[in-house]
């Protein structure tokens, strides 16, 4: 690794010196075949998988005129893409066509074949051939749920369908989005529930906020006590409780005279409230906390992790944080402590590896606990993604960004003022800052041939 790295540098400097010469080498002069394409996604029968969110079916040369023209490239969402261009955003199809114009201040993913864009302050929604289908005129709004969207008009909450007609008028403070047929909503400190006709099915009659409901329930507040109410507002669970969460895998988190257990919905306390904490269930495990410390327990109550840990987290792909001694390592769900407590902190995994950092560096292990990648840089950017991650290092006077690979090798090296992975094109971009502040554009495929700069 350390000789590819040595190499990486070297290049480095001949790359910089080659761009900054009398005879700079346009990159858009590149030609198909000069450059090996090592991106591009077929299925098992040759042809292009559709399922695949970049443009790694054009060629390099089309990508590579993309990432000089764009700020940024995201993944695609029902066939479309967001772009940023000189701070405003558009998106482009799946031939890299720019079908809407870059001129929202901001744009979210399509979703129910509507994005959400936001201009001028304002919010509205568009559809996949750019149209205003909803006009920008709302302060605040979120994605179609169950065929609705809430929105925020004047200070008051209401619901359009995706025609743009308000179905529910905007008179609510407050408003969440439907879940089981109905939404909680908020009018002069009360809280109720209403239907998708905006009938108040549910009065506002409850002053400690209410929950969605799940599984059939929602917790309401009342009197500072909590309980649970079925769809009909029959209190089915009586508010009794100090606090209380959703119901998740048939049971519920409660917390009664201080201390938490969980009950079933009929309101049997299944696991006695001798818990501090407790968390909803998930995969058939919820967190707990006692004394300071905190485990696991599984639906009849037993303790299937052993209760050591300062803190723990939500099992991911088998594995979980846990923090002991202000160290943190992971478990699995036996209990198994298989990447010991010695780091400052972990990440997530991400790819078969988990960011680290040790003793003031970062680096890479995965899920073995072997440290693949040694706690050498002073940040890790970015988790891998497409088997490549951002690194820095510091110096003196500023920060040098890179991108390596899953054996270590610096794919682009760390010597660089920033540097951009341009996932959805399998392209690098790498910026150079000079003494008076020009910066200079240096482009790298996925495996780390220089491209070109501008």
């Amino acid at each position: 690794m350390k000789q590819n790295n040595l190499i990486a540098s070297v290049v480095f400097i001949a790359i910089i010196s080659a761009c900054t010469g009398t005879e700079k080498k346009d990159s858009t002069t590149i030609k198909k075949g000069d450059v090996k394409d090592t991106t591009a996604v077929v299925s098992e029968n040759g042809v292009l998988d559709s399922s695949d969110t970049s443009l790694s079916h054009l060629p390099l040369e089309k990508r590579l005129e993309f990432a000089k023209r764009y700020d940024d490239v995201n993944d695609f969402h029902e066939s479309l893409a967001r772009v940023r261009l000189n701070g405003k955003w558009g998106f482009i199809d799946k031939s890299g066509k720019q079908v809407i114009p870059c001129i929202y201040d901001n744009t979210g993913d399509f979703h129910e074949d509507l994005a959400i864009v936001k201009q001028n302050g304002k919010y509205g929604f568009i559809d996949k051939s750019g149209k205003e289908v909803i006009p920008c005129i709302y302060e605040g709004l979120d994605n179609f749920h169950e065929g609705l969207a809430w929105v925020e008009l004047n200070g008051k909450c209401g619901f359009i369908d995706k025609s743009g007609k308000q179905v529910i008028p905007c008179i609510y403070d407050y408003i969440c989005d439907f879940s089981e047929g109905l939404a909680w909503v908020e009018l002069n400190d009360k809280y109720g529930f209403i239907d998708k006709n905006g009938k108040q099915v549910i009065p506002c009659k409850y002053d400690d906020r209410v929950g969605s409901f799940s599984e059939g329930l929602a917790w309401v507040g009342l009197n500072s006590k909590g309980g649970f109410i079925d769809k009909s507002g029959k209190e089915v669970i009586p508010c009794i409780y100090e606090d209380l969460g959703n119901f998740h895998e048939g049971l519920a988190w409660v917390k009664l005279n201080g201390k938490c257990g969980f009950i079933d919905k009929s309101g049997k306390e299944v696991i006695p409230c001798i818990y501090d904490e407790a968390e909803d269930f998930n995969d058939g495990m919820a967190q707990v906390r006692l004394n300071g410390k905190c485990s696991f327990i599984d639906k009849s109550g037993k303790e299937v992790i052993q209760c050591i840990y300062d803190f723990v987290y939500d099992f991911s792909d088998g594995m979980a944080q846990v923090v002991l001694n202000d160290k943190w390592g992971f478990i699995d769900k036996n209990g198994k402590e298989v990447i010991p407590c010695i780091y400052d902190f972990v990440y997530d995994f991400s790819e078969g590896m988990a960011q680290v950092r040790l003793n003031g560096k970062e680096g890479f292990i995965d899920k073995s606990g072997k440290e693949v990648i040694p706690c050498i840089y002073d940040e890790v950017r970015s988790r891998f993604s497409k088997d490549l991650a951002i690194v820095v290092n510091y110096d003196t006077k500023t920060r040098k960004w890179g991108l390596i690979d899953k054996a270590g090798n610096e794919i682009v090296p760390i010597a660089y003022y920033y540097v951009n992975h341009f996932v959805p094109l399998g392209i690098i971009k790498a910026i150079v800052k000079d003494e008076n502040g020009k910066s200079t554009a240096y482009y790298y495929d996925t495996i780390g041939t220089f491209l070109g700069c501008d």
